[in-house]
């Protein structure tokens, strides 16, 4: 025997499904050691109260022992085992009950201090209705739509669109996503959501009113998948023959998109992918980047057609959907397909790993950051059930469904709700496809008679692979569609039929649970299970009753629920908790009638289809009384087939997507804000001629910073080549355009006005120029000191030489007029740099030549403001701030104080006296979700400073704005960064960028990761060959670094 891990593993089953052992009478036995008999409490404690053959065979191997001292001294280790594992548990149990309670409080305590704020009184309002039943933008749904199964107003909403022609993309990462013949179950990461984004993706290629549909997903290039995995390009057809595409072009349709990103020619684990989010984030807006201006020439009148919506699926594309969606400007939409909150309960409940081993394995905080961060973009949760909603997402900070409730009540009557918000939790149930199909209404006897008469159309060769298990095939089919897995509870179906002789006598029983050459090559889990139902089969005798197939096709599974419909049979859910449970309604396609666990969401499915019954999964004799009824009682059988069958168009592809596309009509729109000018968006070629014109046009940059903060005196006037319209009123409502988007866009010490001539280097050189660059070095070393950074800037422009095709961004957490002083105490000109990211990303400026006036030499990107304004809590959330440090004042004195001077409209910044005294920045970011509240948390330059910027801003999302707007190429972009930095600093190196870290460079700032959720190596990459660390931050060394990755020759 290899180790006793074995043991562990059957011990803690028995302290996760049996009773609990009496911790007090273990001790007791255990202390009373001349009259403790190992042999007698292992019987009497363990044997006796659990159906464990393999422990009981082990401890009879024991009690074979030559020795009685050898056997009392195995028998005594194993039952020291288990009261171990039991106070193991225990402890950990009281851990999570201390954090829930905590948690509890803290949410208690937000949402008080959030109704405070909003002070109307809405004590009939507050009372609301169901979650997500009204839009975020105050319209009652039920106000202004009929039910969704309606098919009269979704005929009428599915007419609307049609000239529309919407651009829709689809994000799931993880597994492997192809159209045909899918390998569904081949690992954990190929199931359910995989055929489920295929048949969407599919399913809303055909819909009217929407043009093209693109599922991004990673390409897989290893020598152990299938070569059409590493294929860039899948077109998905559809499946029905309709006209319904007729009138889409060359580009039209439903593609699966494979975009390259983590190791090359290595398939790996969703739970590996994580640090190479940002890349595949880079790859995705190249190619969104690329459509949007295909289909602009093609639909779109020569303006880019951007995408409606971005869907994320599952954490990790929620993740990279909010990265997507703020670069874009455009809405989220996201479906979480199973929880990480949720999972991280139950495998604490268990009891077996610690919350850090739970994290170690699983990347689990990660994993719940990221749905957090898609709470806090997203327009839309998608969810299949309404317990999803109520059970799961309300243990996230950023969801809380009472407060939702208020944030509603409060925009029905047009209140305001001083900056907070809440996504709309929407039900949609997934679909399917039912055209192909058919039903047989005949029993099995008449079919079997026919099918001798008829040898043209031969039984299907997986129902011979099955009726050879069965002595009477006849019989009625129990079936059984799950892998085996503990969760899936087969084994207690098993002996629920086991043990029903009834049961027995009417009916077979068959499992299909997967595919398997070998069960000593299947994982532990679920060799396991498959082993324990085998052993059941043995002892109940169920030789000739129960079938279970090795092997079955994904496109043999509708002749399953076939062979079980023909023969009058059940199909049965019996897991502990299902999610969904899409194969009942598939079942339910079929004819059959279900019996479904009441955990889940089989209880919404039951209540739309009625065909069937609902049991406790625990409850074995539950399942055996509810299976005999419906095998038993043949009108109560022909009346849930019938009502399933009656009903089943609701769960239906075109239904979802009818209901799906009008949650998103329901969205605001957005789209890259400057779009919306009267300037149609293009990106020409590099040195076209057309650059400078369209640049100029962009009357937003025409800004300058004024230091006292009053607008200019002048005569208005705006230069003639800003025109573009040729009347004096087109002309003068571009000037009221540019009025009102300066008011606000900058606070404190740091005011906009216009200034009465243009400058004419805004768009004829300077940003073009960036767009022409073959490089751009953005220097973004957060120093232990500010007065370190103008030697570092001399430093990396002197070992970039003079060449002209180099750039240069400053990104740092000081405001304008710190980096203007910065600058002049370097002696290094603004103009030597082509854009400043400020505030930590959330201002954007760009150097101007122009002298004239008191105001600072820069023009701020007021399209960049407007473009992360969304979900900005502004005024609400200051004083939600200055709340916060008065309290943290109060009790330890004046440790954060607001800082006026650098605030900006977009970045609330406050003093930090001593970091050791304020929260991290998790704990802070927490508080502000709970109060629905959705903003960046930043501890900047050591600790010493606090900016708080809208969630859809930071130093890394400026760069890809940057990108979209002036076709920036990331690729040639080198991010110079220190081997630490602000609490930011991480989203500055993934990518596809590449990234020269300085060695020893702002290394003070480690203390600012000190309580990190999860450590760094799940966020970045360092084994990329794009991030590379120079010994120090000379010239030389920066050379060499800049040889290495190709960017100069050495």
């Amino acid at each position: 025997m290899a180790g006793n891990d074995w043991i562990n593993s059957y011990l803690e089953a028995i302290l996760d499904v049996g009773p609990g052992i009496d911790v007090a009478k273990s001790s007791l036995l255990l202390r009373e050691r001349g009259h403790f008999s190992p042999t007698r409490y292992f019987v009497e404690e363990v044997i006796t109260g659990f159906d464990e053959t393999d422990l009981h065979r082990s401890w009879v191997r024991a009690a074979a022992t030559r020795g009685p001292k050898e056997r009392n001294t195995r028998l005594e280790n194993m039952c020291w085992r288990i009261w171990n594992l039991a106070r193991k548990k225990k402890q950990l149990e009281g851990d999570e009950a201390q954090r829930k309670a905590k948690r509890r409080l803290e949410r208690e305590r937000g949402r008080k201090e959030a109704t405070a704020d909003m002070s109307e009184d809405l004590s009939e309002g507050e009372k609301g209705d169901i979650p997500g039943d009204v839009s975020a933008h105050g319209d009652s749904i039920r106000g202004r739509m009929h039910r969704i199964s309606s098919v009269d107003m979704m005929e009428n909403w599915a007419n609307q669109p049609k000239e529309k022609k919407l651009y829709i993309v689809l994000i799931s990462l993880h597994g492997l996503i192809r159209g045909e013949n899918m390998e569904l179950g081949r690992d954990s990461d190929t199931g359910g959501q995989v055929k489920y984004v295929v048949e969407l993706a599919r399913a809303l290629g055909t819909m009217p009113g929407v043009y093209r549909v693109d599922l991004l997903t990673r390409q897989v290039s290893a020598p152990d998948v299938d070569w059409s995995y590493a294929e860039p390009t899948e077109m998905l057809g559809p499946r029905t023959t309709d006209n319904s595409m007729q009138d889409l072009g060359e580009s039209g349709g439903a593609y699966i998109i494979r975009v390259p990103f983590g190791p090359k020619d290595k398939y790996i684990p969703k739970e590996l992918l994580w640090p190479h989010i940002p890349e595949f984030v880079d790859c995705a807006l190249s190619h969104i980047r690329q459509m949007s201006k295909v289909l602009g020439e093609q639909i779109g009148g020569g303006q880019a057609v951007w995408p409606v919506a971005i869907h994320g699926h599952y954490a990790d594309a929620g993740d990279s959907a909010a990265l997507l969606s703020g670069a874009l400007n455009v809405p989220m939409l996201f479906t979480g397909h199973s929880l990480g909150r949720d999972k991280l309960e139950q495998l604490m409940k268990q009891g077996r790993q610690s919350r850090d081993e739970i994290n170690t394995t699983y990347k689990i905080m990660r994993r719940i950051e990221a749905e957090e961060l898609s709470l806090d973009a997203s327009e839309i949760v998608i969810t299949s059930t309404r317990q999803e909603i109520e059970e799961q997402w309300r243990l996230y900070d950023g969801f809380d469904p009472i407060l939702e409730r208020k944030l509603r009540a409060r925009i029905r009557r047009g209140v305001s709700c001083h900056g907070r918000f809440m996504p709309r939790m929407v039900v949609i149930p997934p679909g399917m496809e039912f055209h192909h199909i058919v039903l047989h209404d005949g029993d099995m006897d008449g079919d079997l008679e026919r099918n001798e008469e008829d040898s043209t159309s031969p039984d299907p060769p997986i129902w011979s692979e099955i009726m050879r298990f069965f002595s009477n095939p006849r019989k009625p089919m129990i079936l059984a569609l799950a892998r085996p897995d503990p969760k899936k509870n087969i084994t207690t179906l098993v002996k629920a039929f086991g043990e029903c002789r009834p049961l027995r006598e009417l009916a077979n029983l068959t499992l299909v649970m997967g595919n398997r050459d070998n069960i000593d090559e299947m994982s532990g889990t679920n060799a396991s299970v498959l082993l324990s139902i085998l052993k059941l089969i043995d002892k109940y005798d169920l030789y000739g009753q129960v079938a279970y197939p090795k092997h079955h096709k994904q496109r043999e599974v509708p002749d399953i629920y076939r062979l079980a419909a023909r023969t009058k049979g059940v199909f049965i859910n019996p897991a502990f908790i299902e999610p969904f449970g899409l194969t009942l309604i598939e079942a339910a396609a079929y004819g059959l009638p279900i019996v479904a666990t009441k955990n889940g969401g089989p209880v919404d499915i039951h209540r739309v289809l009625d065909n069937g019954l609902l049991v406790d999964p625990h409850d074995q004799q539950s399942i055996a009384d509810a299976l005999l009824k419906l095998v038993s009682d043949k009108q109560l059988w022909a009346r849930c087939r019938q009502n399933g069958l009656k009903n089943i168009h609701l769960f239906s592809w075109p239904e979802h997507c009818k209901t799906y596309l009008s949650r998103i009509a329901m969205c605001k729109p957005r789209q890259p804000q400057w779009q919306r000018s009267d300037v149609a968006f293009e990106n020409p070629e590099p040195n076209s001629p057309g650059d400078s014109l369209r640049d100029i046009q962009d009357l937003s940059l025409n800004l300058k910073l004024s230091l006292d903060g009053e607008k200019s005196e002048g005569n208005g006037t705006i230069d003639n080549s800003l025109d573009v319209e040729d009347s004096a009123d087109g002309k003068s409502n571009l000037e009221n355009a540019v009025l009102k988007l300066s008011k606000g866009a900058i606070g404190g010490a740091e005011k906009a006005s216009l200034m009465e001539k243009a400058e004419p280097n805004v768009g004829g050189s300077r940003f073009p120029g960036m767009r022409m660059r073959k490089y751009i070095f953005v220097i973004a070393v957060d120093c232990d000191s500010i007065s370190d950074i103008p030697k570092i800037i001399r430093t990396i422009k002197e070992a970039a030489g003079k060449a002209n095709h180099v750039g240069f961004i400053l990104s740092t957490s000081l405001s304008i007029s710190d980096v203007h002083s910065l600058l002049i105490s370097g002696s290094i000109s603004p103009l030597d740099f082509d854009a400043f990211v400020c505030n930590s990303g959330s201002d954007l400026y760009y150097p101007s030549s122009s002298s004239e006036g008191p105001g600072l030499p820069f023009t701020v990107d007021l399209d960049y403001q407007s473009h992360i304004e969304h979900r900005w809590g502004g005024e609400g959330l200051r004083k939600t701030l200055v709340r916060w440090a008065a309290s943290v004042n109060e009790k330890k004195g004046q440790i954060v104080t607001e800082d006026e001077s650098r605030s900006t409209a977009r970045c609330y910044a406050f003093k930090v006296k001593d970091l050791e005294l304020v929260p991290p920045v998790r704990e802070l970011r927490k508080l502000m979700r709970i109060q629905a509240l959705r903003c960046h948390v930043i501890y900047c330059q050591n600790g010493t400073t606090l900016n708080v910027i809208p969630v859809l801003a930071s130093r890394a999302q400026a760069l890809r704005y940057l990108y979209i707007r002036w076709g920036m190429e990331l690729s040639n972009v080198i991010v110079f960064a220190g081997e630490c930095g602000d609490t930011d600093y991480e989203g500055l190196l993934g990518g596809v960028h590449k990234t020269v870290i300085f060695k020893g460079i702002g290394n003070s700032a480690l203390k600012l990761h000190s309580n990190r959720s999860f450590p760094l190596e799940h966020v970045l990459p360092f084994d990329s060959p794009n991030i590379l660390q120079a010994e120090g931050c000379s010239c030389e060394d920066i050379r060499a670094s800049l040889g290495k990755l190709g960017v100069i020759k050495e």
